[in-house]
């Protein structure tokens, strides 16, 4: 029987869960309400619900009370050169006191400078520079937060010519220089490898396992020469099989269907969320019987 690594202590595994979407409020607090929820645990974005009250705080609320929640944010903007925004982090420490995350993340880019917001997931040039710089800012989030969070691996449709490693180096670096978990998007790492070049399994070759909070899963978009990550589709074969052997590395890992465009029936989501669990379950017994 082959050994499991250790989990992060600050990321338990949950089992399979589903991005939590106003159009599926409804339905999924009616299913929870009759014990089908239908998912083990729901991932929250963060900044849909850092308000003082109203609807949204009070949805999350009823939403806790039937299933772990993760908070995901998008902008942390934690790569960026202007300072963090305290007002963010003061505001995102409230909703954390206030909900009990299984754990919290957000994204390995930039968002905005000068201010601005521009309300994208911008990369980062893999330069042992950045990794300092990234990794002292999120060791500050970490130490006002008092827990360690997950960082995760965005697309991206060009690379940047002072790179001086690969894109999996960069961002096990930074995770290490920093002592902060990884949110592995194995959608990312297929999106970036066929517009990069590169081999998706060498990449996930090279995570880190015991850093490993969770697994992102989601769709994406043939443009062109490019792929773009919309999720706005169903999980493709080539991730399903990345994932599969993702899976064969770390173990069980909490995974996270994305849904966040053309947005489906929950019954729809559900159905890809099925499949998570099925190979997850699947691969972890073969592994352990290995």
């Amino acid at each position: 029987m082959s050994a499991v690594p250790p989990r992060p202590p600050e990321a338990p595994y949950l089992g399979v869960g589903v991005g939590l979407r106003p159009p599926h409020y409804a339905e999924l607090l009616a299913r929870g309400a009759h014990g089908e929820l239908g998912v083990d645990w729901l991932e929250a974005t963060s900044e849909n619900f850092m308000v003082t009250g109203g609807r949204p705080r009070r949805i999350l609320s009823d939403v806790r009370a039937l299933a772990p929640v993760a908070l995901h944010g998008v902008s942390l903007n934690v790569g960026s050169a202007d300072p963090l925004d305290e007002a963010y982090l003061d505001e995102l420490a409230a909703l954390v006191a206030r909900v009990e995350p299984a754990w919290i993340s957000d994204h390995l880019c930039w968002t905005g400078v000068g201010g601005h917001n521009l309300h994208d997931l911008l990369p980062l040039p893999h330069v042992e520079e950045a990794v300092r710089h990234v990794a002292a800012r999120i060791m500050r989030v970490q130490a006002r937060l008092g827990r360690r969070i997950a960082v995760e691996n965005v697309s991206s449709y060009a690379r940047f010519a002072c790179d001086e490693m690969s894109e999996w180096e960069f961002l096990v670096a930074v995770a290490e220089a920093a002592d902060c978990g990884i949110l592995l998007d194995v959608n990312n790492v297929f999106v970036n490898a066929c517009n990069h070049g590169f081999d998706a399994r060498a990449y996930l070759d090279a995570i880190p396992p015991e850093r490993v909070f969770q697994i992102h899963l989601a769709g994406h978009e043939i443009a062109g020469p490019l792929r773009i990550d919309t999720h706005d589709a169903r999980v493709c074969d080539e991730v399903w099989a990345l994932y599969a052997h993702a899976l064969r590395r770390s173990g069980p890992v909490s995974t996270c269907i994305e849904w966040d465009a053309r947005i489906p029936p929950l019954a729809e989501l559900l159905e890809e969320a099925a499949r998570a669990r099925a190979l997850l379950e699947s691969v972890c017994a073969g592994r352990d019987a290995a």
